[in-house]
């Protein structure tokens, strides 16, 4: 559970497209390489909280989307109940 608080306020300290900007540098280190396995792992370490960070925002742009969607379906067949009531 600390670890999902975590990256909720990482998310709320990281907007998405600062999130995924970094963790495509953390990435491009690591491939890189050149680096120590000290800072290999703290850089994998970041990443993941850059994973989980960009999920977060995703699931719930995810969640917004589904949520229109269902509404806008439950607008479409209240007026089509009503088109058929008038027949």
């Amino acid at each position: 559970m600390a670890a999902r608080n975590g990256a909720e306020e990482t998310a709320t300290a990281l907007g998405y497209e600062q999130a995924r900007d970094e963790l495509i540098e953390v990435v491009r280190r690591l491939e890189a390489g050149g680096t120590t396995l000290e800072e290999s792992l703290a850089l994998w370490e970041r990443g993941e909280e850059l994973a989980k960070v960009c999920r977060h925002w995703l699931e719930g742009a995810r969640a917004r989307l589904d949520a229109s969607l269902a509404a806008e379906r439950a607008e479409g067949e209240g007026g089509g109940e009503a088109a058929s009531d008038g027949e």
